[in-house]
C-alpha cells in the first residue's frame, strides 16, 4: 500500500510541475518559436540570455518594476498568471534556446 501511494504522490507531483516548452508557447507569438525575434521591434532577442537573466526580468516585470524598452505593462500582464515555479520553468526553457 506504501508503495502505490508514494507512486501516486510521485506521479502528481511529476504531473504539477510547469512544463516551461507549454509556457512558452504564449510568448513564441511576439519573440518566435526560437526566442529569436525582438518583440514589437523593441526587445532583444531573448534566447541571447541565460536562464538566470531571463528569471530576474521575468519576476521584475511580474512585481511591475521592470519597464525595459517600455515593454513592462505588457509584459507585467503576460507573466501576472506566472507562478515562481512557472517563471523558474519557463526562463530554463529560453535559457536552453
Amino acid at each position: 500500500m506504501k508503495k502505490i501511494a508514494l507512486t501516486l504522490l510521485v506521479a502528481s507531483v511529476s504531473l504539477m510541475a510547469a512544463d516551461g516548452a507549454a509556457l512558452y508557447k504564449k510568448c513564441a507569438g511576439c519573440h518566435g518559436a526560437d526566442g529569436s525575434k525582438k518583440a514589437l521591434g523593441k526587445s532583444i532577442a531573448i534566447n541571447t540570455l541565460d536562464a538566470a537573466k531571463v528569471e530576474e526580468d521575468l519576476k521584475g516585470y511580474k512585481a511591475g518594476t521592470l519597464n525595459a524598452h517600455g515593454m513592462g505593462a505588457l509584459m507585467k500582464g503576460q507573466v501576472a498568471s506566472f507562478s515562481d515555479a512557472d517563471i523558474k520553468a519557463v526562463s530554463e526553457y529560453i535559457g536552453g534556446l
